[in-house]
């Protein structure tokens, strides 16, 4: 489970870091795109890290995460919950978001598993 968390931790390392945000402090769309899909990602860490376990540090794990994520991204909990918040009650922009991730997270899978599959033939 350890090389399974590193990998992921080294992939997160791997993100870009830029500017985020535009000038009131919203998170333009490709950089909340890529925050989004490394919070996604951290989910699945989560899971299954405590998919067998009780414990009640289960949340604090999640939180710790999420933490990890808002600090490669160089954002705070805050930024993305305001800039969360923008898209949420932009329905337009939302809509683009989600499909710009969706694009995004598909040619991530493809490029991973190409990575340690090879090419198909």
């Amino acid at each position: 489970m350890s090389k399974f968390r590193l990998v992921v931790i080294l992939l997160f390392s791997l993100a870009a870091c830029r500017s985020n945000s535009s000038k009131n402090g919203i998170l333009v769309a490709d950089s909340m795109k890529v925050v989004m899909w490394d919070m996604m990602r951290a989910d699945e860490v989560y899971l299954r890290m405590t998919a067998k376990d009780s414990t009640a540090a289960k949340r604090k794990e999640n939180i710790r995460l999420y933490e990890q994520v808002f600090a490669i991204h160089g954002i705070t909990k805050k930024q993305f919950d305001s800039s969360y918040r923008y898209y949420a009650s932009h329905p337009s922009d939302f809509k683009r978001l989600l499909d710009s991730l969706d694009t995004y997270a598909t040619r991530e899978r493809s490029r991973l598993f190409e990575k340690k599959y090879g090419e198909p033939k």
